[in-house]
């Protein structure tokens, strides 16, 4: 990351200088960074003449004081408190008052690291990414001493060499690496209820879900060490909050060394001749001859215009507050609302989707009582609008719209308790981890209140606490519904067997 950072700034037209306490370290850094400037001018992304100058503007250090002259110092040692406590001690008696210290961590508390130095006003996050030099975000961490003018001085100097900041508050996990947990921890869970295997659940958020890459293969390639650390150093940060919760199976792969491509074993198997995991994936089922469609769909309203382009013939039923498709053989349809298939009589879920007119696969989930035909029926349906189909079990929320909601529970949280601002957050997730929307964005384009409901309905079915939505997600201005409306008035009329969409009346 040093080396990153250094380069960065080089190519922006700073002089650098790099420290280590290692002997030698920082001159083998500086000719490291050198073939990395090589590699670019061969690629054609920089020219000579440039590598050059910014090669002139790099020197290594033998010592602190030779730091006196810099503008920001930016740390990246050891992720150990006292050590970063004891050199920024250090450099406070080398630097100018003028000068803006920094640090990279992404686990440990800046306000923290601050608390050893005599002017904590000055010192601030920058976090950077890995690559740092390709991935463009930089999440600005102001410590509970920062002042603003150094926060500001931080921000136009990360904007000026190029990159995307975002401003934060220094609560544990920052932006990223506290809003991303659900995306991992959820895969993790379904895979530990026996819902689907990795290979399974990877592919639907990929296609389905629009991500890049799901989070098997994504913490087989950051490293089980490193991710399973930074999930432990947050979740102890929230004092072992159940929403933090980190993964049993998880741990075991690290117990084991099975760190990922590093250790050429993780979730998957990177050896030499081992085949690529394959998904799960339905064979081919005749398509339904028609469907009744009952209510909009909701969330899944883009289907409908999918299936009335088809050869499929498209029936509707008079508006109630029902939401689902009936089937030839009299099985019904419907968008997962966090219950499961086995609470109602012949029904099948299916998943969320970005867009499902891009989607090329759906996840099913039947339950035990499923009708063989219902589900043929189901699968043959899907096929027929281009998707592949995975049937999966029969979990509560399934895996795309259960990661999704978790995702915009925990930023909805994270904007009210000061963490960041909304626009961030969504800066943060789409450009720090890859997120096709951000999280706020995908909630607006939800039906009001999906989130909200859906959790709710999880935290009924598996009642740890985990899925509890939070306060700040029932005040959001989108979540306008007022959920408990509807379920008291369910717990009046309740009788017989749910209608999919709506909620249930339960015991208090």
């Amino acid at each position: 990351m040093g080396q990153g950072i250094a380069q960065i700034a080089l190519t922006a037209g700073h002089p650098v200088r790099l420290y280590d306490t290692a002997p030698d370290r920082a001159g083998e850094a500086a000719v490291a960074i050198g073939a990395r400037l090589d590699r670019l001018v061969a690629k054609g992304r920089l020219a000579s003449t440039e590598r050059d100058a910014a090669l002139a503007r790099l020197s290594p250090a033998t010592d602190l004081v030779e730091l006196s002259e810099a503008g920001l110092v930016i740390e990246a040692v050891v992720e150990e408190l006292s050590v970063k406590q004891e050199l920024f001690r250090a450099l406070e008696e080398v630097v100018a008052d003028d000068c803006l210290l920094a640090t990279n961590t992404s686990s440990l508390s800046v306000t923290a690291i601050a608390g050893a130095l005599r002017n904590p006003g000055r010192f601030v996050g920058l976090h950077f990414f890995n690559p740092a030099p390709l991935l463009p975000l930089v999440e600005v961490v102001s410590g509970f001493a920062t002042d603003r003018r150094s926060a500001a001085a931080a921000l136009a100097t990360v904007a000026a060499w190029g990159k995307t900041p975002v401003s934060c508050a220094d609560l544990p996990g920052f932006i990223v690496n506290r809003i991303a947990r659900p995306f991992y921890a959820e895969g993790f869970a379904l895979h530990e209820e026996g819902v689907a295997d990795p290979a399974t659940i990877d592919a639907v958020l990929r296609e389905a879900g629009g991500f890049r890459m799901g989070p098997f293969e994504l913490t087989d390639l950051i490293g089980h060490d490193v991710n399973a650390a930074v999930t432990h150093s947050v979740w102890d940060a929230y004092f072992r909050s159940a929403k933090f919760t980190p993964s049993l199976a998880q741990r075991r792969l690290v117990d084991a060394g099975l760190l990922g491509r590093k250790s050429c074993r993780g979730w998957y198997d990177y050896g030499e001749g081992a085949l690529a995991p394959q998904p799960h994936t339905a064979a081919p089922a005749e398509p339904p001859a028609y469907v009744i469609a009952e209510g909009g769909l909701g969330a899944a309203a883009a289907l409908l215009d999918l299936i009335a382009e088809s050869e499929i013939t498209l029936r509707t039923a008079p508006e109630d507050e029902r939401s689902q498709l009936v089937l030839p053989g009299g099985g019904r349809l419907a968008l997962t609302n966090g219950w499961t298939s086995g609470e109602y009589t012949d029904l099948v879920h299916f998943d969320l989707a970005l867009d499902y007119r891009a989607a090329s696969r759906i996840a099913l989930a039947p339950s035990p009582g499923t009708s063989e035909r219902t589900l043929q029926e189901a699968i043959g349906l899907f096929q027929a609008l281009g998707k592949q189909v995975s049937v999966i079990g029969d979990a509560p929320g399934m895996i795309v719209a259960r990661t999704v909601a978790m995702v915009i529970d925990f930023a909805v949280d994270a904007s009210v308790r000061g963490v960041a601002a909304e626009s961030d957050i969504d800066t943060a997730m789409r450009l720090g981890a890859n997120y096709p929307l951000g999280p706020f964005a995908w909630y607006r384009q939800l039906p009001p209140a999906w989130a909200y409901e859906l959790l709710e309905n999880l935290h009924i079915r598996i009642p740890s606490g985990r899925y509890w939505p939070s306060l700040a997600l029932f005040q959001h201005p989108h979540t306008t519904a007022d959920p408990y409306e509807a379920l008291v008035g369910e717990a009046e009329g309740a009788g017989g067997n749910p209608e999919p969409g709506g909620n249930r009346g339960v015991d208090a």
